[in-house]
């Protein structure tokens, strides 16, 4: 590989900081600039284009352009500014993005795009994209359940490819052992559909037998083709997710964001409400507002918890209550999925179950110390409904997780005004410090992105064979435990700008469990070292372009 080829592989493409040598060993004499910047000084120029951009989506497209041309500067740039650039590369930002992709789209970004109507070029599809590399991580979606806003279609590979460089930015996976998938199934999303510019299938979604054939036969070219993989699944529909990682955690290496990251995102944050209110968990009431994939998926976690901590499965399930738009899921509710049904109360365990249709009633009745709010519906914790809460426990813990910011159930400030200070909150997009009453409030985003890079480099550093509820239970509590109880107005969870340090700090715990429950492919003797070896830093090294 010489010349342009090396400048238009972002894997290797190093600009104008190229060296003499390398210019003239490689054919890159006269094609660059005579000056030879340093990685920092390319960052500094970066950063001030970066900054010359006006609005969010501007940046995002800036961003991917150095995303596209040079990956070593683009993880430079942003591990220095991991805080500024998350909600720029990814969620809130990535919306925009992925509803103008159409319109904004240049290049794949090394992704793999799958069609439905060609199963028979999966194998193929994943080797033309993985290009020789050798893949350790794939993200992969259909994009029909993105939170927030819903079918997107082939838009959302931008889902797939933002998850992968929180991965690396966060936790330090190598960029060039990872692999964005899109499962492009057709979509329902009619606004698509009717778009000449559209880029994906033009026909409705495909479902059933079909769906699952397709499926098991991606999974089995991932297996062939990369046997050290860790497959995540993102955003599928809610009919989907549960059966397709049901199907395969017992299998491969395999985890779903929506279902289990969530879920240990919120355990985590819980367990850190708890270690500063001093309370218990098996001695909570918990409703979960919103009861589609991520909700069940917190709520699986945090019933798996309390098990851990002792009680049967049947006396922590009397401690869950979920509502959707129906109310109360009760047993004799019409189209339950299968993951709300071990979740359904009886009608005999109310005397007003018929009344119990919207959020309000159910609050009154049940008196929840835990609330959750997945349910995309701006403002559904009502002063109210938070005020009826917090009558009923000294310390109500509250996570309005929903987003982008428009569709959060409720605002930080209002629910510390609300409840007097009292409440433990974590928001599902970042939100400010709060003032009141002389004590500066610092609020936890519960943002999966605190969990699932350091979960990610913990189990391929590990070479773990399964993910499994032990291992998940491991890095909540490693999560959680890093709250400071003894700061007034402390936040549940930790802050993004540590990201990189308890990604760390997750991935040692993580590995060390799968080593402990012996699920480890390989011998591994010093996981803190496997770790370190497994990690990727953004610098230039001697060019290898063979």
């Amino acid at each position: 590989m010489k010349g342009i080829e090396i400048l238009n592989n972002p894997f290797l493409n190093k600009g104008t900081a190229f060296t003499k040598e390398e210019r003239k060993t490689y054919g890159l004499e006269g094609v660059l600039p005579a000056q030879v910047q340093t990685l920092e000084q390319q960052a500094v120029q970066a950063y001030g284009q970066y900054l010359s951009k006006s609005t969010d989506l501007e940046k995002r497209i800036f961003l991917m352009n150095l995303f596209n041309t040079n990956r070593t500067l683009f993880y430079k740039l942003m591990g220095q500014h991991v805080v500024e650039f998350m909600p720029v590369v990814y969620d809130p930002t990535v919306a925009d993005s992925i509803e103008q992709y159409n319109e904004l789209f240049v290049r794949p970004q090394d992704a793999a795009f799958l069609s439905i109507d060609e199963p028979e070029a999966i194998k193929a599809s994943l080797q033309n994209a993985a290009a020789g590399r050798d893949i350790r991580l794939i993200v992969v979606t259909d994009a029909e359940g993105i939170l927030g806003i819903g079918d997107w279609g082939v838009n959302g590979v931008d889902i797939a490819i933002g998850k992968l460089m929180v991965y690396t930015a966060a936790a330090g996976i190598n960029p060039s052992q990872v692999l964005p998938v899109s499962i492009d199934a057709g979509t329902n999303n009619q606004e698509l559909l009717n778009d000449p510019l559209y880029l994906g299938n033009r026909h409705e979604r495909v479902y059933g037998e079909r769906y699952y054939d397709f499926v098991d036969q991606f999974v089995d070219a991932t297996q062939e083709l990369f046997p050290k993989l860790l497959l995540h699944w993102e955003d599928f529909g809610r009919s989907n997710a549960a059966n397709i990682l049901e199907k395969y955690e017992d299998k491969i290496t395999t985890f779903n964001d929506d279902i289990q990251g969530t879920g240990i995102v919120v355990l985590a944050g819980v367990l850190g409400a708890l270690n500063i209110s001093g309370e218990d968990l098996t001695k909570q009431t918990v409703m979960t507002f919103g009861a589609g994939t991520a909700g069940v998926g917190i709520a699986n976690q945090l019933l798996d918890e309390m098990t851990r901590q002792g009680l049967s499965e049947d006396e922590a399930r009397k401690h869950f209550y979920l509502v959707d738009k129906q109310g109360v899921l009760f047993e004799d509710t019409a189209d339950l999925t299968n993951g709300q049904k071990p979740f359904t109360r009886q009608r005999s365990e109310f005397d007003n179950a018929d009344e119990l249709t919207n959020l309000t009633a159910a609050v009154k009745a049940i008196h929840p110390t835990i609330i959750i709010g997945t349910s995309t519906q701006p403002g559904a914790f009502t002063e109210e409904i938070v005020k009826e809460i917090a009558a009923h426990t000294e310390r109500p813990i509250i996570f309005p997780l929903s987003n982008p910011t428009k569709l959060a159930e409720a605002k930080a400030e209002d629910l510390i005004k609300w409840t007097d200070g009292k409440a433990l909150i974590g928001t599902g997009i970042p939100a400010a410090d709060v003032e009141y009453k002389g004590v500066t409030y610092q609020i936890g985003q519960a943002n999966n992105a605190l969990m699932y890079p350091g979960l990610g480099l913990g189990i391929i550093a590990s070479t773990a064979s399964r993910v499994n509820g032990e291992t998940l239970s491991q890095a909540s509590h490693a999560l959680g435990g890093i709250v400071d109880t003894t700061q007034p107005g402390a936040a549940v969870l930790p802050p993004v700008s540590k990201l990189t340090e308890f990604s760390q700090t997750i991935a040692e715990v993580v590995g060390q469990s799968v080593l402990d429950q012996q699920l480890n492919k390989e011998e591994i003797k010093d996981i803190k070292q496997a770790v370190e070896d497994m990690k990727w830093y953004p610098e230039y090294h001697s060019l290898d372009a063979e």
